[in-house]
């Protein structure tokens, strides 16, 4: 009877000594997790704030640096289609002064008068004797152009298919030669496509000498059609404008009857 008892006191013993190491485990597991908490706070309160701040805004900087690079990509090539584009337009501008004359020479479109009729429609033609048209002559030059520039007659009475012919003069009064060409228009514009020209002097250099003085043609003639226009009706003065430039190398012409 006493060896069981003794056996079970034993036993007891045994498992509350083991009890007691595992307690003393989890204290000292206790123990070392809060030291190694206070020795971080400990670190990162005696860490100076600046060290901190330097790092998070290293990390900053260089998102900034990197948003900064691809804007700058993005306004390259936006700059890059942009002055691709200004050629562009530069180029067709150029491009678009003479073919944009030469269509009004062809339809009169602006007031610029029609050229290039031959002398076998102008045989057929039949005059309208009822219908009397007053052309006023107007001349003009360019501020750098130093000619002096008139027409020879103020006004002339015409009538829709009959031609005319009409002079202006022009005078250089330098002590040097100098090259002019001029460029002209009608009024009212919508009859400038039946005032058509068999020649002149426009979009022609023309080289005057120190002080030399010349007379310049215009051979022309309204169309008959003009009096069949219902537009037309009422219009019984026409201005014909010729305005002279110095001829410069490089240099573009306005378009005739710009509007």
């Amino acid at each position: 009877m006493l060896l069981p008892l003794l056996l079970r006191g034993c036993t007891a013993k045994h498992y509350i000594q083991q009890a007691l190491s595992s307690t003393r485990l989890c204290v000292n597991c206790c123990n070392i997790r809060g030291l190694a908490t206070s020795s971080v706070q400990l670190f990162l309160r005696r860490t100076p704030q600046r060290f901190l701040n330097q790092s998070r805004g290293a990390k900053t900087h260089k998102r900034k640096q990197s948003q900064e690079d691809d804007w700058k990509k993005k306004n390259k090539t936006v700059l890059t289609y942009i002055a691709a584009a200004g050629v562009g337009m530069i180029g067709m501008s150029y491009a678009a002064v003479p073919l944009y004359r030469l269509y009004c020479q062809a339809t009169g479109l602006g007031g610029t008068a029609v050229a290039g009729h031959g002398t076998e429609q102008v045989e057929t033609m039949k005059p309208i004797r009822e219908r009397i048209i007053k052309v006023t002559f107007n001349a003009d030059t360019h501020a750098s152009m130093q000619w002096n520039f008139r027409p020879q007659q103020s006004e002339i009475y015409v009538v829709p298919g009959e031609t005319a012919l009409a002079f202006y003069k022009a005078k250089n009064p330098t002590g040097k030669p100098v090259i002019g060409i001029s460029t002209y228009n009608v009024v009212p514009f919508d009859a400038g496509q039946y005032f058509n020209k068999i020649q002149c002097f426009c979009f022609e250099e023309q080289r005057l000498n120190p002080h030399e003085e010349v007379d310049m043609p215009v051979f022309f003639y309204i169309d008959p059609e003009f009096d069949e226009d219902p537009r037309m009706a009422r219009v019984d003065n026409i201005i014909l404008s010729y305005t002279f430039f110095e001829a410069k190398e490089g240099q573009q012409l306005p378009i005739p009857g710009y509007i």
